[in-house]
């Protein structure tokens, strides 16, 4: 069985696995477009999500302030498997009844702030890499309509800057971005 969150990620999450399959130890200290996260940081950030996500699905309690390093031995791997998990969680039309316990919002937004998070970091994260990167059309129309939901609300909790403007030329995915407060120029020099 599928949902429309599952179908998203499905979608995205391949795209993330390919993005960190290929960034090499070498570049774990470079700048990224997250101001505060260097590559390392972003990579252990988005393999927390990918986990955390996954217990959201099941609206079970999360502990978001577990930071611990899941960069260790075989990491890609485990994310590789974990984003896999993450769509399965999803697929699951109970993960989208309801009112999530730990964060006092539909559970349907919840999945929407999961794709969210994997799409808006696996470019992150291209960016700072040097990677090609894009999402298809059904994800940068979800992530439209995310931030027309929860784009304001977002920039009070701090968890998206001021829109920026992008480029005439700008593809979806970056015009998506840059209502995010990323800059769609954005490079590591």
């Amino acid at each position: 069985m599928t949902t429309k969150t599952s179908e998203l990620l499905a979608d995205v999450a391949p795209r993330a696995v390919a993005v960190v399959r290929a960034i090499s130890d070498d570049q774990f200290d470079l700048p990224t477009p997250c101001a505060d996260y260097s590559v390392r940081e972003l990579l252990n950030h988005l393999f927390h999500v990918v986990v955390n996500f996954q217990t959201m699905a099941a609206r079970q309690p999360v502990d978001l302030t577990d930071e611990a390093d899941l960069l260790t031995d075989g990491w890609r791997e485990r994310f590789a498997a974990e984003a896999e998990q993450l769509v399965q969680a999803w697929a699951d039309p109970a993960a989208l009844e309801g009112v999530s316990p730990g964060m006092r919002l539909p559970q349907e937004t919840v999945g929407d702030m999961a794709v969210t998070d994997v799409a808006v970091h696996a470019w992150d994260l291209a960016r700072a890499t040097g990677q090609p990167y894009d999402a298809p059309p059904a994800v940068i129309a979800a992530l439209d309509a995310y931030m027309d939901r929860m784009g304001e609300a977002g920039q009070q909790m701090g968890a998206f800057a001021a829109p920026v403007e992008a480029p005439p030329d700008a593809t979806g995915l970056d015009r998506a971005v840059a209502r995010m407060g990323r800059d769609p120029n954005w490079s590591p020099s």
